[in-house]
């Protein structure tokens, strides 16, 4: 059975994900603490709120290499220089290579219930599709587009008068929350993953991943 203590984070843009671990992990009791924060761009609010934590960061940048197959295995080298027990992609907007996703367990979240409304408009393709209750997903990444195996889920009611903003805004308040407490019991109570099914804590029937 994994556990995760040491958390490498990868973000892109303003970090909102990211600051609720740091929080979270400032307490002992938490049972992991942020110790690297990796971005795919410069100047971004992210990078930010890592160096106000006295936490290491490092950019690893698509266009400084001459191929997707090299930054793959750049990024993943420089994952792996700080001996993490879990990744955790918040809010990053590139798909991991099979050099990340082979070599470390990453927990991705949606802003949507998968499979339903994958993508990079999961909010914006639900309002279009009508439905009445949508969400956010915890997961396993794959080498696909959010199509890995689901840990936790939690739904948000459409309302009325919801336009993709305001609806956005109320799962990303859930998404955080459900964030950091699944990679909390995962440090706490490691888990196990049986074919598409995540076990947190001492259930049986799962291998290690």
């Amino acid at each position: 059975m994994s556990k995760a203590g040491r958390l490498v984070v990868l973000v892109s843009g303003s970090g909102t994900n990211l600051q609720a671990l740091l929080d979270a992990s400032a307490d002992p009791s938490y049972g992991a603490r942020v110790v690297a924060v990796g971005a795919d761009r410069e100047g971004i609010a992210g990078l930010d709120r890592a160096e106000k934590a006295n936490v290491p960061t490092f950019v690893e940048k698509l266009a400084d290499h001459p191929s997707r197959a090299d930054w793959d295995a750049a990024l993943a080298a420089r994952i792996a220089s700080y001996e993490p027990d879990l990744v955790v992609a918040a809010g990053f907007m590139k798909i991991l290579g099979e050099p990340t996703i082979g070599a470390f367990p990453v927990v991705n979240t949606h802003p949507a219930l998968l499979p339903s409304f994958p993508g990079a408009h999961g909010v914006r393709d639900a309002l279009a599709h009508g439905v009445k209750v949508t969400g956010c997903t915890v997961m396993l990444a794959d080498s696909g587009v959010d199509t890995g195996p689901i840990i936790a889920q939690e739904a948000v009611s459409v309302l009325p008068d919801d336009d993709e903003e305001s609806l956005h805004e109320r799962i990303k308040t859930v998404e955080r929350r459900l964030l950091v407490d699944i990679v909390g019991r995962m440090a706490r109570e490691g888990w196990t993953v049986s074919g598409r099914v995540v076990r947190i804590g001492n259930q049986t029937g799962g291998e290690s991943k």
